[in-house]
């Protein structure tokens, strides 16, 4: 299982804070510590449109690049739904009516605590 570091936080930061400076809407953490080996955390994010999301997307590579970190990416052509994938912190940005379709967090939920932030 994969155990949270002192990187998987400070990436963490990075992402949360370019949600909160993106206008991203109904930001949730999920912390996965001890639950999956596939990352630490998890963070599902609403964009309010197509371009929100892309942009969204593009600013959150932007910043983990500028502070040394790596990052891939999928989705950013549709934008309908972004994957970053920032090793151990995955992050998907939403059109609101494709989170509510996949509804990732009720799938997460029985096997991880959620957090508002």
């Amino acid at each position: 299982m994969v155990k949270n570091t002192q990187e998987d936080n400070k990436i963490l930061k990075i992402v949360t804070s370019t949600l909160d400076d993106m206008k991203a809407e109904d930001v949730v953490v999920i912390d996965l510590e001890g639950k999956t080996s596939i990352a630490s955390y998890m963070v599902v994010a609403n964009g309010t449109s197509n371009r929100h999301v892309a942009s969204i997307a593009q600013k959150i590579e932007e910043n983990l690049k500028a502070s040394g970190y790596k990052s891939t990416t999928e989705g950013e052509n549709k934008a309908d739904w972004v994957l970053i994938d920032a090793f151990d912190v995955i992050v998907h940005i939403f059109r609101p009516e494709v989170r509510t379709f996949y509804n990732l967090e009720k799938m997460w939920q029985s096997v991880a605590n959620l957090r508002q932030e």
